[in-house]
C-alpha cells in the first residue's frame, strides 16, 4: 500500500514538473512575442501605411513587376491589375485602436516565430528517442523557412489579388465599396498566415510518412482531387481570370507533389531499414 501510494506520488511530481517546464516555455514564448509587439509598436507607422496596407497602393511591388512582365512578353497591359481607389472607415470608437494591438501582437509573433519554434521544440525533445532525433534533424530551420517563404507569397501574390479584385468588384456603379479597417485587416492577415501555414504541407506530409498514415501511393490517387480543390480555392480568392489562377495554384500544386517525393523518401528509408533488421 506504502508502494503504491508512493508510485503515485512519483507520477504526480512528474506530472507536475512536466506542467512546469511547459510553463516556463510559454512564459518565454509570450516574453519573446511581447519583444517583438514592442519592436512592431516602434516601427508602427511602415509597418501599417508601407506593409499591410502595401496592397492598396498603385506602386506595389506586385503590381508594378506584373505589368512590366505582361509588357516583356508582349501582352501589353492585359495582365496590369487595375489601380485601387480604396477608401476605408472606422464604425466603432475604438475600431482604430483594436486593429493597432492585432497589428502588433500578430507582428510580435511573426517576428518570434523561429524561437517560439524553439522553446516548443526543446519541451518535446527530451521525450524523443535517439531515432526521432536523428529524423528531425533541422526542423525548426525547415519549419522557419517554409513559414516565411509562405508569408512571403500570401503577402505578394494572395492579398494584392484579393484586395484587388475586391476592391474593384462592384454590382452597381452606384455602390460604392467603403469597407471597415477591420474587415481589411481581417481579410490580408489571416490570407497571409494562412499561406504560412498552408507550406508546411510538405513537413506535414513527411510526419505523417514516417507513422504510417499516408503513402505515396495514396497521395497519387488523391492528386487529381487534391488539385482540383486548390484550383477551386485559388479560383475564389483571385480574379476571375486564368493567369491569376495558375500564379496562385502553381505553387500549391508544386508543396503536394514534393510532399509525394518526400513520402517515397521516407518509404524508401523504412524499406532499407527492415531489410538491414532481417
Amino acid at each position: 500500500m506504502a508502494s503504491s501510494k508512493a508510485n503515485t506520488e512519483k507520477i504526480e511530481m512528474t506530472f507536475v514538473e512536466h506542467l512546469d517546464a511547459l510553463r516556463v516555455h510559454l512564459l518565454r514564448c509570450a516574453i519573446a512575442t511581447a519583444i517583438g509587439a514592442v519592436f512592431m509598436a516602434i516601427y508602427n507607422d511602415f509597418v501599417v501605411q508601407r506593409i499591410l496596407l502595401g496592397p492598396t497602393r498603385p506602386d506595389f511591388p506586385t503590381y508594378t513587376y506584373l505589368c512590366k512582365l505582361s509588357n516583356y512578353f508582349g501582352f501589353g497591359n492585359k495582365f496590369c491589375m487595375k489601380e485601387i481607389h480604396l477608401e476605408m472607415q472606422s464604425n466603432t470608437i475604438t475600431g482604430q485602436f483594436d486593429v493597432y494591438l492585432d497589428v502588433i501582437v500578430i507582428g510580435g509573433f511573426v517576428v518570434a516565430f523561429p524561437y517560439i519554434l524553439w522553446q516548443f521544440w526543446k519541451f518535446v525533445k527530451p521525450a524523443l528517442n535517439n531515432n526521432e532525433l536523428n529524423n528531425s534533424k533541422g526542423v525548426i530551420f525547415w519549419v522557419s523557412l517554409l513559414f516565411f517563404v509562405g508569408i512571403m507569397f500570401g503577402y505578394f501574390v494572395l492579398s494584392p489579388y484579393t484586395v484587388n479584385f475586391f476592391a474593384n468588384f462592384s454590382l452597381d456603379n452606384k455602390i460604392k465599396n467603403i469597407p471597415t479597417i477591420s474587415s481589411y485587416f481581417n481579410t490580408v492577415l489571416p490570407l497571409t498566415l494562412g499561406c504560412g501555414l498552408a507550406f508546411q504541407l510538405p513537413l506535414i506530409l513527411f510526419f505523417l510518412a514516417k507513422v504510417g498514415i499516408v503513402s505515396a501511393t495514396s497521395l497519387k490517387k488523391f492528386r487529381k482531387y487534391a488539385i482540383l480543390i486548390i484550383v477551386v480555392i485559388t479560383g475564389v480568392i483571385t480574379p476571375p481570370d486564368m493567369f491569376s489562377q495558375i500564379i496562385c495554384s502553381v505553387p500549391l500544386v508544386i508543396l503536394y507533389e514534393v510532399g509525394i517525393l518526400v513520402c517515397r523518401r521516407v518509404e524508401k528509408e523504412q524499406i532499407k531499414k527492415e531489410l538491414e533488421w532481417e
